[in-house]
């Protein structure tokens, strides 16, 4: 069964008026560079999760225009109309209006971009923000530590940039930032190694050998009395930084590729295939963990992958609902919609 049916936009980045009718289980949306095609999949994001994830309201606001409005039609007759007026935003389900998209009716999403196959190379805060946005949808009380200890961070932080401030000062900052941090910190490792029980195996369906690949965590898991002691430790050297030198934010994900650390050692095609893996074993673990199958969003990437890659991608998405944006229609797909 279909989640998204309909996506009606109104003002919505470069579409001043746009209709999509999703009647089967595969929606492909072809287009040059530049038409909209990812917009439309930012504002399905914006309804199942109640953020985009490209930028802030007043960037989808169309040029020009005073409010933008997106209505996604659901299953079950369910509809979300998302508002902005040029200051504020709402949602709105089944006729019960709030600023925030609550979160009993967010739908999980695997979201594959052009960038994510190149997180391998990318820069330690792009992994962390792929990992967290995953963990996020896996757990909610990932997303609700991740938040209380990015608040208690900045506190922190602000404190230390201060001439005067002494260890008293930063006491009850870590406090939270330890109790935070920790099980930021613990969810990590334990969500990653989720994944890596997968991973070998997902890729060797790609690559069709016998190599073998995961997942390292580049982070120190410790106990709450543990992360207080190190902050407590590393007070003169935070003052002297005007930072945290330590936890979670600090983290880093590394690729490994037959043990040795695959940006450096691993082609673009098995790195490619790396991600592939990965992204076949998100949609799994959030349908094992949150009990709902994923929508699953790939904008324009088949111009990144050869042929038979492409084909893994559909085979190993054919049981969810698939919503792709191209410049050019794959041969083993119809064009549902053409800007």
């Amino acid at each position: 069964m279909n989640i998204v049916e309909r996506v009606d936009l109104r003002n919505f980045r470069c579409h001043d008026e746009f209709l999509l009718d999703c009647p089967q289980a595969t929606t492909l949306i072809v287009g040059e560079n530049g038409s909209g095609k990812t917009s439309v999949l930012e504002a399905i994001y914006l309804a199942l999760r109640g953020k985009s994830f490209k930028g802030v309201d007043r960037e989808i606001l169309r040029r020009g225009a005073e409010f933008y409005r997106a209505e996604i039609s659901l299953a079950d007759s369910k509809k979300v109309i998302i508002r902005y007026d040029g200051s504020k935003k709402s949602f709105e389900i089944d006729g019960k209006k709030s600023l925030r998209l609550p979160k009993r009716e967010r739908y999980p999403v695997v979201l594959f971009e052009p960038d994510d196959l190149y997180l391998v190379g990318s820069s330690p805060s792009r992994r962390r923000d792929y990992f967290d946005e995953l963990f996020q949808q896996i757990s909610d009380l990932y997303g609700a530590a991740l938040a209380k200890y990015k608040k208690a961070l900045k506190q922190r932080n602000d404190l230390l940039k201060e001439e005067t401030v002494s260890a008293d000062d930063l006491f009850s900052w870590n406090v939270m930032c330890a109790h935070y941090g920790a099980e930021v910190l613990h969810r990590r490792v334990e969500n990653l190694a989720k994944i890596n029980e997968l991973l070998t195996e997902n890729y060797r369906s790609i690559a069709k050998n016998e190599d073998t690949c995961a997942l390292h965590y580049l982070g120190e898991e410790v106990d709450e009395n543990t992360y207080m002691q190190i902050l407590e430790r590393n007070f003169e050297r935070d003052v002297y930084l005007g930072h945290s030198s330590f936890g979670p934010h600090r983290d880093d994900y590394e690729f490994v590729f037959n043990d040795k650390k695959a940006d450096g050692s691993a082609s673009r095609g098995e790195i490619r295939s790396m991600i592939l893996a990965l992204k076949f074993i998100e949609a799994r673990i959030l349908e094992k963990e949150v009990g709902k199958r994923p929508v699953v969003l790939l904008d324009d990437i088949f111009s990144e992958l050869d042929e038979s890659r492409q084909r893994h991608l559909v085979d190993n998405f054919k049981d969810y609902q698939m919503i792709i944006t191209s410049t050019a229609a794959p041969d083993m797909m119809a064009v549902n919609k053409e800007l």
